[in-house]
């Protein structure tokens, strides 16, 4: 699609045609199918001592940043004894490369991590500054023994970060900014391979700006159409909440993150995280398959 397109549909007032646009393509490459991931997440600085009693995770995710190379290999070591043979993943790949400071060592870095337990860099940031190439930085975690292969958005782009607002009290959207992101995630993709999943929307808001769910529906719709060589467009679960992952769902996401791996059952079964998600996802008429960190269907029945 053209760049007048892509710009239409970030400009455009009508969310329906949007909507249809990304809907279109993500059908046209996935059907119905519709996957998901349970986390469970720990703190790289605070391992629990054991897995928590109903622990039902796709993947094992290290989170926060570590303070050195010996945190973060004591944290992918405390990951893999937790996991019993779930996929680890950990870190964004802009941490490892601050420790590292060199694409050779980062290489040895990754191979280190390998070695510990750490299967996968849990995210690569497309926005955020790296003291190496980010494609080199790509090319290098997976010399080491690291699979690399979920794309993110730290930040909304620049233009979005203060609270700019119009003369109708509408947030700004940074038109030009939201499409260089998905241009630059097409073009990395096309340089280093294998990202299996593009998460498009920003995983840290502007207190001043925060996006809206307008602006967001539209960027869903946007990465999907824009950046047909990633398999697959996903949505948060806890970071963006329940309403917001089913209507992205309906234009061009498929694929749903963060899906809560421990459920206390306090509202009883029927409300439990794993219920809740595979009936959201059918009440969008489309069929719920969860998935492992490995990007392998898990047994439906848990």
């Amino acid at each position: 699609m053209e760049t007048v397109s892509l710009r239409a549909l970030l400009t455009t007032p009508n969310l329906i045609d949007v909507g249809v646009e990304g809907d279109a393509v993500r059908r046209e490459m996935h059907g119905n199918r519709t996957t998901f991931l349970r986390v469970f997440e720990m703190h790289v600085d605070a391992p629990p001592a054991s897995a928590p009693a109903g622990l039902a995770a796709g993947e094992i995710r290290i989170v926060g940043t570590p303070s050195s190379e010996e945190a973060a290999l004591r944290a992918a070591g405390a990951a893999a004894v937790l996991a019993g043979g779930l996929p680890v993943a950990g870190f964004s790949l802009a941490d490892l490369a601050a420790l590292a400071g060199s694409v050779a060592q980062l290489t040895a870095l990754c191979s280190r991590l390998r070695a510990s337990g750490l299967e996968a860099v849990a995210e690569v940031a497309l926005d955020v500054d790296l003291p190496v190439d980010l494609a080199d930085a790509v090319v290098a975690a997976r010399a080491g023994g690291l699979d690399v292969r979920r794309l993110t958005v730290a930040l909304p782009p620049k233009g979005e970060r203060a609270a700019d607002t119009s003369s109708r009290g509408q947030a700004t959207v940074d038109v030009d900014g939201r499409l260089e992101l998905v241009t630059r995630a097409a073009e990395l993709q096309d340089r280093v391979g294998g990202f299996r999943v593009y998460a498009p929307l920003a995983r840290t808001q502007s207190v001043a700006g925060p996006t809206t769910g307008y602006a967001d529906v539209k960027q869903i719709a946007l990465a999907r159409v824009a950046v047909r060589n990633i398999p697959s467009i996903q949505v948060d679960w806890a970071l963006y909440g329940p309403k917001l992952a089913q209507v992205a769902l309906t234009v061009g996401a498929d694929d749903i993150d963060g899906v809560a791996a421990v459920d206390p059952a306090a509202l009883g079964p029927r409300r439990s995280a794993i219920e809740e998600i595979r009936t959201n996802i059918r009440a969008a008429a489309l069929d719920p398959i969860e998935r492992n960190g490995r990007f392998e269907p898990t047994p439906a029945v848990r």
